[in-house]
């Protein structure tokens, strides 16, 4: 397989989720049990599968097996804590401080982790396994990978930042280094294990906190 295609594939992925999440995001406000279980896998992770059968590859090919599983958890684990702490720093960057309490009645924790894998799901296949990788793979640089995936990590995530949480300018832009922060660890986690499933670890423990505390 030509690293040019791969290129080009990764771009059109990359544009895609971008315009099309963006416009989703614009245009519809379903409940988010909703847009996580069902809107995002269609829309993040069918144009993944449609380029693997393109390319002929396999879904081994976006780190989704089962070795490394237990090193990689125990690798998470360490890392953790600090996503952890990160993501009640975007829960405080959103609402001007700490809120603890708005969705505790609103949503178990069961029910919180259950949309915190959805999320990580979809999303950590789409950037870590697919684009990150096919980068890596294509340009022979890790961290030049990393900083390319992260920047469009957090390219994504600008319309939900104005349509919906209708953030002000200067909360928005720390709200959006975060998360540029957070790829750049998911990436870099992801480059240790050749095992998506530690980026979704890492994802929920980061992303959890944010969907409960808000």
């Amino acid at each position: 397989m030509k690293k040019e295609i791969v290129l080009k594939h990764a771009t059109i992925l990359a544009a895609y989720l971008f315009v099309v999440w963006g416009l989703y995001r614009l245009l519809f406000k379903l409940p988010e049990e909703v847009e996580e279980l069902f809107v995002k896998p269609i829309i993040w992770l069918a144009p993944v599968v449609f380029f693997l059968k393109k390319e002929n590859q396999t879904i081994s090919s976006l780190g989704i097996s089962g070795k490394k599983l237990f090193p990689a958890i125990y690798f998470v684990i360490g890392l953790g804590a600090l996503f952890t702490i990160e993501g009640l720093i975007i829960n405080f960057v959103k609402y001007g401080g700490l809120n603890f309490t708005a969705n505790l009645g609103e949503k178990s924790v069961l029910a919180s982790l259950g949309i915190s894998f959805a999320t990580a799901f979809s999303e950590e296949i789409s950037f870590r396994g697919y684009l990150f990788n096919r980068l890596w793979w294509a340009l022979g640089n890790e961290w030049l990978a990393n900083v390319l995936t992260s920047i469009c990590w957090s390219l994504i995530h600008i319309p939900i930042t104005f349509f919906v949480w209708e953030m002000e300018l200067g909360a928005a832009g720390a709200y959006l280094v975060l998360i540029f922060l957070f790829g750049m660890g998911s990436a870099f986690v992801f480059a240790r294990t050749r095992n998506v499933f530690s980026s979704i670890f890492l994802h929920v423990l980061w992303e959890w906190p944010i969907i409960l505390f808000r």
